[in-house]
This record gives C-alpha cells, structure tokens and sequence, in this order.
C-alpha cells in the first residue's frame, strides 16, 4: 500500500505565490530613485493646472497701479467680440486710420476672438477717468510678464497719445513697448464686457457726465 503524502491545500500554495511577488515589489521600490518611483505609481486623479501667479497677486498688482478704480479676474469667454464694434471706429470716431494702434490697423473682431480664445484669464480694471489708460495697462503688462505670464497682453482704451502724429506712413510704432491698441479698436463690445463683469458704464450724453474707461490684461 502506498504511503499517504500530505500536501498543502492550493489557497494556501496560491497565497505564498501572491506574499512573494508582494515582498519582491517592496524591495525593487524601496531602491528606485524618489522620481522613477512617482512615476511609476498609477495617477488616480488628473492634478491641477498650477498658475504661474494667482488671482489675488495679480488683482493687487493692479491695484497699486496710478488710477485704477476697481479690478475683476474674468475668463476671455466673457469678453465680447462683435462686427459692429469695427463700424462704430470707422464711421464715428476721427482717429480711424490715424495711428498704428488703431482699424484699420489694429486686429478684426474675428482675428481678437481667436486671440481671446488661446487664453484661460483676464483681468479687467476700471480706471478714473484722468488715468493714462493706456500707459497704466503696458506697465501691468510688463509687470505680469516679468513674473512668470509670458503670453500678457494689454489692451487700454481710446486713441494713442505717445505722438504729437503718428508715423503711419512709415509703418512703424515709435513706442510699441507702451503703446497698445484700444479694447473697442480690437472689435471688443466693452459695454457689454463690463456690465457682465459687475461693473458700470453708461453712454456719456454731456461733458458733465463722467466717463467710465476699462483696459484688459489677458494673463495666460
């Protein structure tokens, strides 16, 4: 008669199988380098987009600024673009093909829209109505850039005053590190943009009336 051999129930054989290949990750994690072993751990949530400076920074940089009223972080989907706003420029305002920052130099609405879309942020601020908009919102900029936001860009309001006359015929900016094209120049509907930003502007109907001027500051 054959002598009777005891052999381990298959679970427990199974579970010393699973206990040594466990044991053997351990060890091979334990000697791989911190950046190899954070890669190799699966990512159970997308991590967030970390911004270069934050909403509360930029908000004060801009409100050390001479004559800023009041600032508001909007994303450039709120910024409205509209054909009309290139008319209004044409037929209506005497600057039209006099300076380099303005139609029918400065960009189309489509061509903004499109500008406007290869963003996440903007800030928008209110100004006094003395403020040199245009000057206030390239030195913002400037600011913001040197901080880390390479794509800034500034756009103030009205015509550009860095020239007794502007040098159209030559086709070159004298002061392109300052001057910026107005946000109505680039087709922006402004009274629309502000009212949705919170803040207020009316048609100006006397020159006792004081006017409302915004510049816009796309970040990233």
């Amino acid at each position: 008669m054959a002598p009777h051999v005891q052999t381990q129930p298959k679970k427990r054989l199974i579970g010393a199988a699973i206990l040594r290949e466990d044991r053997k990750k351990e060890d091979i994690s334990k000697k791989m380098p911190r950046g190899l072993k954070m890669a190799a751990q699966p990512r159970t949530r997308k991590r967030e987009k970390r911004k270069i400076i934050s909403d509360d920074e930029l908000c004060l940089a801009a409100l050390r600024k001479p004559g800023v009223k009041g600032v508001r972080i909007v994303s450039p989907s709120d910024v409205v673009t509209a054909a009309w706003v290139r008319l209004k420029c044409q037929f209506g305002c005497d600057g039209y093909g006099q300076y380099l920052v303005c139609p029918p130099y400065s960009p189309t609405p489509d061509e903004m829209r499109r500008v406007l879309d290869s963003y996440e942020r903007a800030i928008l601020v209110h100004f006094e109505p003395t403020a040199a908009v245009k000057k206030v919102v390239a030195s913002l900029e400037r600011e913001i850039f040197l901080r880390g936001a390479w794509k800034a860009l500034g756009l103030g309001a009205g015509p550009c005053y860095f020239c007794r006359r502007c040098p159209v015929e030559e086709g070159r900016c004298r002061h392109a590190e300052r001057a910026r094209p107005s946000m109505e120049a680039c087709g922006i509907d402004v009274f629309t943009t502000a009212r949705k930003a919170g803040f207020p502007i009316e048609v100006v109907r006397t020159r006792r009336q004081c006017p409302n001027y915004y510049g816009l500051v796309l970040i990233d």
